[in-house]
């Protein structure tokens, strides 16, 4: 696991902020009061690792339209993390209109979860780490740029749909990423400020827009390296070694 870059403080407590820690541990159980926090998870690139299958897909796009190659830079920081609606209408508008978008939108998905389906599974960790906040009585939300369909398409294939309290999709909000709109969304569905929420992103324009909405923000290597993913409380390469309490440390 890497290490913060935004700030989380590593000491060890002791005194009172020992017994205070003590005191949160103890509340981390069954069938007690709910944490006064709340977790929003981005879902592409954070919930699974689809990235690579989504920039393939793309990539298929650009090329059968006469668009020439299209760059992973160009991909991770004008693509990932966008409402493909938007993508779409960017760089293929002035060929098409709205149902020849929506067309080349239902191409692309297709051949992403034809690619993608065989090798579709949650980031290691994360089924166990959900189970732990639920327990804890964390409020937890999916805040996504995807479309109803691919939220289906990824939800139907894990078993993750019920540990959400609230989920987010693209059509909900009118500002895509960076924009901070779909995480205050997130947040007041989930009735916590936006001070109490930590998200879980690892696009840039993730990142940029949970610091926007003024949340703490971890990281996951799956696009990026850590160096890349900043500023963020922490980084992670996957859900493995986290608990409720170690986020609850954000807050100290």
């Amino acid at each position: 696991m890497a290490v913060s870059n935004k700030g989380l403080a590593q000491s060890s407590p002791t005194g009172k902020n020992l017994k205070k820690n003590e005191a949160e541990i103890s509340s981390f159980g069954g069938d007690l009061e709910e944490a006064d926090w709340a977790v929003i998870f981005d879902m592409d690139g954070t919930l699974i690792d689809n990235t690579p299958y989504h920039f393939k897909s793309w990539q298929a796009l650009f090329k059968k339209y006469g668009k020439g190659e299209l760059s992973k830079e160009t991909y991770y920081t004008k693509i990932s993390g966008v409402p493909i609606m938007e993508t779409l209408k960017d760089l293929f508008g002035s060929d098409h209109d709205d149902a020849g978008l929506k067309e080349l939108l239902k191409e692309k998905e297709e051949y992403y979860r034809q690619i993608y389906a065989p090798h579709l599974v949650a980031i290691n960790g994360l089924e166990k780490f959900l189970t732990e906040l639920k327990e804890a009585g964390v409020k937890m939300a999916m805040a996504t740029s995807a479309t109803v369909e691919d939220i289906n398409f990824i939800l139907n294939k894990i078993p993750i749909r019920d540990d959400f309290d609230v989920i987010v999709n693209s059509s909900m909000v009118s500002k895509p990423k960076p924009n901070p709109q779909i995480f205050l969304k997130a947040a007041e569905k989930l009735n916590r400020p936006p001070a109490k929420c930590i998200v879980f992103e690892d696009s840039l324009a993730g990142i940029k827009a949970a610091n926007s909405a003024g949340m703490k923000v971890i990281a996951i290597t799956t696009a990026h390296t850590s160096e890349e993913l900043h500023p963020v409380d922490l980084v992670i390469n996957d859900y493995a070694e986290l608990t409720p309490h170690k986020l609850s440390e954000l807050f100290n």
